[in-house]
């Protein structure tokens, strides 16, 4: 795509009345828009960012707006400047995928769950080793915390919302045991923003949240022994599982 032949054709279109928002929330709105044309192929990796006129014609917004808008993307690795040619977009292995906005677009249009399969490896892989240097590492105190942790989880396992909620904390709790600081902060933005999605969530039932408690017990249990190998395997297994009870088994593979 070298021009912009129809607005409609090519960007999707901001909700009605968006021109009446705050700057600060058309901008975040266009960058949306963007972003998600660029995510769904809509305008293609080689492809020119349409010019700043048609596109302020498109969102009804100022050149200022799309202006800064443009660099949001750059920031994202989603474009870049080329002099002589104009905004290019980048392949998709350019992509800052934690950028909080980029991941968010890429799991709204994950029909064949492909993202979160992928994402379900990393996080399989970044939780086992910090599985196993909890194990190294924890202390009476940590240990402590982690039994607490577990416990609340029981006692919520009637209230899916609390449920989720206690789950999450017992993997962040052993995260932070772990002391591995750069791992701890990918896992965070990958679980927090795949937790949001709908497609991650579903089939949470009192079978497998009662899976779910025997598993973090086998994790607990490998750390309290201080066993990195089983600590690793065990959270890994968790993880691994976890995800194959929620995916729906009629969805095609990414």
């Amino acid at each position: 795509m070298t021009e912009l032949s129809s607005e409609s054709e090519i960007l999707p279109v901001l909700a009605p009345g968006a021109a009446r928002m705050p700057s600060a929330r058309l901008g975040v709105a266009v960058v949306h828009g963007l972003v998600t044309a660029i995510v769904t192929g809509e305008i293609a990796a080689g492809e020119l960012l349409p010019p700043e006129q048609p596109l302020t014609a498109h969102f009804g917004v100022s050149r200022t707006v799309i202006r800064e808008s443009v660099k949001r993307l750059e920031e994202k690795g989603l474009v870049r400047a080329v002099q002589g040619r104009g905004t290019v977009v980048q392949p998709h292995a350019s992509w800052n995928i934690l950028d909080p906005v980029v991941l968010s677009v890429l799991l709204e249009h994950d029909d064949t769950l492909g993202v979160l399969d992928e994402l379900t490896i990393v996080r399989s892989a970044l939780e086992g080793t910090m599985s196993a240097e909890s194990a190294r590492r924890r202390d009476d105190g940590d240990l402590a915390r982690l039994d607490d942790a577990l416990s609340r989880m029981h006692a919520v396992k009637d209230d899916p919302v609390a449920f989720a909620q206690g789950d999450a904390d017992f993997h962040h709790l052993v995260m932070a045991i772990s002391g591995i600081g750069l791992a701890e902060n990918i896992t965070h933005i990958l679980y927090e923003r795949a937790r949001t999605s709908d497609r991650f969530a579903r089939n949470q039932t009192k079978t497998a949240f009662e899976l779910t408690l025997e598993e973090h017990q086998r994790v607990l249990d490998a750390i309290r022994s201080g066993d990195p190998v089983a600590a690793e395997t065990a959270m890994r297994a968790h993880i691994d599982d976890a995800w194959q009870r929620r995916r729906p088994t009629n969805a095609a593979r990414g």
